[in-house]
């Protein structure tokens, strides 16, 4: 079944003053409301790999607070090139934001199109030629009980029997929410063909490229900055 582009337009200058009005009320205080109309003359777009995104703003999951700002455009980016071939998301993020058609893998939620199993007993006749993940993969095992801290592993090798010759995995997650996940990634034991980081540079939530291998881990777990430093994970 063909599949439809995503559509992400520049957030408007009143969309964003709206939601810093009413999505907060009564938590919001005068200040900030002013942090919200000061960012407006910081730069709404990032570079990700010498290309040029625009940072993305939905009432959703307050993105303009958060890593989805960043997530959403580079994932959906990837997401339209293969609009026309078989996709499959793991937890169901992207229909909250755009009209979708593509297959879902979550546990719990329930929608349209969506596969309530569990990620590593998954199967399917159906052979993906991209598979996604928007920061779901560091809750998987950590977040259940019984905590499989390592199930991610078990995740991440079921997901690639899935995968077409040349089909792709392109999952993101923050680092510092699940430290067996951290380690694992900055070890290289993901199995990653490549791999990028961007992080949280203004408190405006605005983010820039940085080197994967600059991380430290000890600091940003001591820090307790969840959320300031995302990977973008590709294998295939």
């Amino acid at each position: 079944m063909a599949k439809k582009n995503l559509n992400l337009n520049k957030p408007k200058t009143f969309e964003i003053i709206f939601e810093s009005l009413v999505f907060h009320w009564p938590f919001d205080s005068l200040f900030f409301n002013y942090f919200k109309i000061f960012r407006l003359s910081e730069p709404s777009t990032f570079l990700f790999q010498n290309k040029t995104y625009h940072y993305f703003y939905h009432k959703y999951n307050q993105t303009w607070r958060n890593e989805r700002a960043i997530e959403i455009p580079i994932v959906k980016k990837i997401f339209n090139e293969y609009c026309e071939k078989n996709i499959l998301e793991i937890g169901n993020v992207l229909s909250h934001y755009f009209k979708t058609g593509h297959d879902i893998l979550d546990k719990y939620e329930r929608g349209k199109n969506v596969i309530n199993q569990d990620v590593v007993n998954f199967t399917s006749p159906e052979k993906y030629d991209l598979i996604v993940s928007i920061s779901t993969i560091e809750h998987v095992g950590w977040d259940e009980n019984p905590k499989e801290s390592r199930k991610f592993l078990a995740m991440l090798e079921n997901l690639k029997k899935h995968l077409t010759a040349t089909g792709k995995i392109v999952i993101t997650f923050p680092l510092g929410y699940n430290p067996e996940l951290d380690k694992s990634f900055t070890q290289g034991n993901l199995g990653l063909t490549q791999a990028y980081c961007l992080k949280k540079i203004s408190a405006f939530n605005k983010w820039q490229e940085m080197k994967c291998q600059d991380i430290n881990l000890t600091k940003l777990h001591q820090s307790h900055h969840l959320g300031n430093i995302v990977v973008i994970g590709i294998i295939g």
